[in-house]
């Protein structure tokens, strides 16, 4: 599905909960943020019903979120009730780790493709005070449990200034040792993150190459994210740049983001979104009444019309280089 400016969407990030189990600095305040009631949230039935649309018009790779995804009971059969839809390619899974050593059997089982799991520091004391309590240990072993799977596993991991950017070669070792693709992302002005704190992904390259004189571009496809990644010769595992805001990406966007409650955002920069519970009430009452269409029709029309009008109000670019220039709104209530 093409937008206006002839980019393929063909990704859709998907929110199934604003609830999470830790409390990230640069993502909520310690106290949390208001809860958005249940009855207020899609069932699973409603975004399986938005994402068999979606993948009609080519969306066909999809990224499960929250907040944190696995705190929502049936995350697991959900994900494999996903994958089952016609269309779909790929089905992955972004998480916090803390549920996911417990979790991963039934992942597995529900054919899940790839699992990023978000780490911003190895050091016990550190991470309980950026995540607000978090146990490092139980990530760690939803880690090492993924790799063991054979599932592709990746880290995402945010390095500031002043608080983390020590750790930026154990993270390097932690790629080129075990195996696994550790990716640095810079903050974006989105919710409580403040860019003027991250370290740019310029200079996180540098400091690899200074320390790695041996690191080469890798050109191999390693997800359907914009990262930019580096390998070592002989080594498995790969380095990755997802740079937001000091090589702007925009121009190969491929993705939309569907929220808990079934906003779609074009972009993560902007406020508009198109809201698809309207169109599920119109889809539902068109069913309800045998006047769906055609034969086949499934009654997603309007479904159908709302994800393009989504599609086509993908802005060209953000401006999140632009001073002032700021989302407010969480990332837990957005969709990671």
């Amino acid at each position: 599905m093409l937008d206006c400016y002839q980019r393929n969407i063909n990704y859709m990030r998907i929110s199934i909960t604003d609830r999470c189990n830790l409390r990230c600095r640069y993502c909520m305040p310690a106290e949390g943020i208001e809860k958005v009631p249940m009855s207020r949230i899609l069932t699973y039935e409603q975004i399986l019903r938005i994402c068999k649309a979606a993948a009609e018009l080519g969306i066909t790779r999809f990224k499960v979120t929250g907040g944190e995804p696995l705190v929502r009971l049936g995350c697991a059969s959900f994900c494999g009730e996903l994958k089952k839809l016609p269309g779909v390619e790929q089905v992955t899974l972004t998480t916090n780790g803390q549920q996911l050593a417990e979790n991963l059997s039934a992942l597995q089982d529900a054919g899940i493709d790839g699992i990023n799991i978000s780490l911003d520091s190895l050091q016990a004391d550190r991470y309980r005070y950026i995540t607000g309590g978090g146990d490092l240990t139980r990530t760690m072993e939803g880690i090492r449990a993924a790799i063991q799977s054979g599932i592709k596993t990746k880290i995402n991991c945010l390095l500031q200034k002043g608080f983390n950017e020590d750790e930026l070669m154990d993270f390097a070792r932690l790629a080129f040792e075990e195996g696994i693709d550790v990716r640095f992302i810079e903050i974006m002005p989105i919710g409580f993150g403040q860019p003027d704190t991250g370290l740019s992904n310029r200079q996180v390259l540098e400091q690899l190459r200074e320390a790695y004189p041996d690191l080469q571009p890798d050109f191999e496809i390693h997800g359907n994210g914009p990262a930019v990644y580096y390998r070592r010769e002989g080594k498995l595992g790969a380095v990755g740049m997802i740079s937001a805001i000091h090589d702007r990406f925009c121009g190969s966007c491929n993705r939309i983001r569907l929220t808990s409650q079934g906003q779609v955002r074009p972009c993560l920069c902007f406020g508009d979104s198109v809201d698809l519970q309207p169109a599920l009430a119109a889809d539902e009452a068109a069913l309800a009444a045998g006047d769906a269409g055609g034969a086949g029709d499934t009654g997603d029309a309007a479904l159908k019309e709302a994800l393009r009008s989504a599609v086509l109000a993908k802005p060209i670019g953000h401006t999140f280089q632009e001073p002032d220039t700021a989302t407010r709104q969480p990332m837990m209530a957005i969709g990671g």
